[in-house]
């Protein structure tokens, strides 16, 4: 008979192998609050400045000296952050170590909402950036060891959303709370985060780097579900580790010097385009350029223009492939700075002098704005190109590759010497902004700010990688062979 059984015919069909994506959705969303925390902090002084200006405080009002170092500790703050991760990823792990960014986040946000003089300030700002460094530093690790590659790319993605969320979040809550309360609401997010995070499982590959063999694939089991093929992710996992002793003599090997100069390049590139000082100062920066609409309304604006432009680069991520996607990234860049220079040009330096202090007391005193002028709409429009650009490649794509192609060995320990190269370079460009604005003019930091474009655009056909579809292990790899992808199962 024809279908009957032969010798070759199976006795027992297995079943195919289920992958379920609703855990590993959950502990990433758990982990990912931390940069929504991030986010919020960040872009802090945007609104809180005007408010204190045109406050009745003598004690918290600012010159522009002041302004610079409130705008930039928290990048300080960040570095020292970074630095922690470097150490702590491979000590205590990636998740107590996202756990761990919450305890300076709550006290420095505390320490902000009951700030009395301006020293107060700083201190706060200071501990939220030693948070958002330690964040910046774990989560993007963490976001990727645990994920599946068929959906690494997006959820890669997560931690840059997550952070234009909190931004957005500051920019909303800033046109309705004081700004005292803008720091109490900062607490919700982290103490969420906390909690879910105590039911998360740990990266499996750190369990394997541990020698925790039964504990990974505990972990993996949770993550991807008991019905999928995590023993065989297992395997690869643990033969692409155990093949792997780092050494410092392993640093002048290409598989491992390469991806970290790529990272560290890429992440000092990206602050290098100003992102940082931009979205600090975003308010400031609208008053300066004489928009007719108010500027706090300008800056929300532009907020929800960045997260709907990191969503659709998540959508993108795993399809246009990351170099693409950085291309586009740095061409927007640098045609939307270009039209900022080329607006703020004709801005005389007296002008802004006199504007950088006085202007924000007089725009936010209640003082009323010049009639609407059409033309004005171009720094409004230009920043909204700008944070679009960054948002649809170097803002989420520089995460995701650092989490991406650094050595498995090394990922602890490189990862924070990125976020700490990031935010120390954030520091010099935040703290220095406002002083180059007033010596020479809005149109000096974002001439500088265009040349920046073009040397990303140059570096990624240069230098990045493409690493769409491909799993951690197929990228590393590629450093260490130089021709392929793919890895040979034995």
């Amino acid at each position: 008979m024809g279908d009957s059984p032969d010798e070759t015919t199976a006795l027992i069909k297995n079943k195919p192998a289920r992958l379920r994506n609703g855990k590993l959705f959950l502990a990433v969303f758990s982990a990912v609050l931390g940069n929504f925390n991030f986010g919020f902090a960040l872009v802090f002084p945007s609104p809180v400045i005007p408010q204190l200006q045109k406050g009745d405080d003598p004690r918290l009002q600012m010159d522009t000296h002041q302004i610079s170092w409130f705008g930039s500790i928290f990048t300080l703050g960040a570095a020292l952050g970074g630095v922690s991760a470097m150490f702590l990823n491979d000590r205590v792990g990636r998740k107590i170590n996202i756990m761990l960014s919450g305890v300076p986040s709550v006290v420095g946000l505390l320490v902000m909402g009951a700030a009395q003089n301006f020293w107060m300030l700083l201190w706060g700002r200071f501990l939220t950036g030693i948070a958002g460094g330690i964040t910046a530093g774990s989560i993007p690790v963490y976001v990727s060891e645990i994920s599946h590659p068929s959906v690494r790319g997006a959820l890669g993605s997560c931690p840059q959303i997550t952070a234009v969320f909190g931004s957005l979040a500051l920019y909303a809550f800033g046109l309705v709370l004081p700004w005292r309360w803008l720091a109490v609401a900062g607490e919700i997010p982290v103490v969420i985060m906390m909690i879910l995070l105590c039911f998360m499982p740990t990266s499996p590959r750190y369990h394997i780097m541990k020698g925790n063999r039964e504990r990974a694939v505990k972990s993996l089991k949770w993550l991807r579900g008991p019905d999928s093929d995590y023993m065989t992710e297992f395997s690869k996992i643990e033969r692409s580790i155990n093949s792997q002793g780092v050494q410092w003599s392993d640093l002048k090997t290409p598989s491992y010097y390469k991806p970290i100069l790529i990272s560290v390049v890429m992440r000092f590139l990206q602050q290098m385009t100003g992102i940082t000082p931009i979205l600090v100062y975003l308010e400031p920066i609208f008053q300066l350029t004489a928009i007719s609409l108010e500027p706090k309304y300008d800056a929300a604006l532009v907020g929800a223009v960045r997260l709907m432009s990191v969503a659709i680069a998540a959508s993108l991520m795993d399809k246009a492939g990351r170099k693409a996607l950085l291309f586009t990234s740095g061409f927007l860049m640098f045609l939307a700075t270009l039209s900022m220079t080329m607006y703020t040009h004709k801005a005389p330096c007296s002008h802004v002098n006199l504007t950088v202090t006085e202007g924000l007391k007089n725009t936010y005193g209640g003082l009323t704005g010049p009639a609407f002028d059409p033309i004005t709409l171009i720094p409004l429009i230009s920043s909204m190109v700008i944070i679009f650009g960054y948002a649809m490649g170097w803002g989420p794509i520089t995460w995701l590759l650092m989490s991406e192609i650094l050595p498995l060995g090394a990922r602890g320990v490189a990862s924070g010497l990125c976020v700490g190269v990031s935010w120390i370079t954030a520091f010099v460009l935040t703290q220095l902004f406002m002083h180059v604005v007033v010596a020479y003019g809005l149109f000096a930091p974002f001439l500088f700010f265009s040349v920046i474009s073009v040397v990303n655009i140059i570096f990624t056909a240069k230098c990045v990688p493409e690493t769409k579809g491909r799993t951690l292990e197929e990228i590393e790899n590629f450093f260490r062979t130089g021709r392929t992808f793919t890895i040979i199962d034995s």
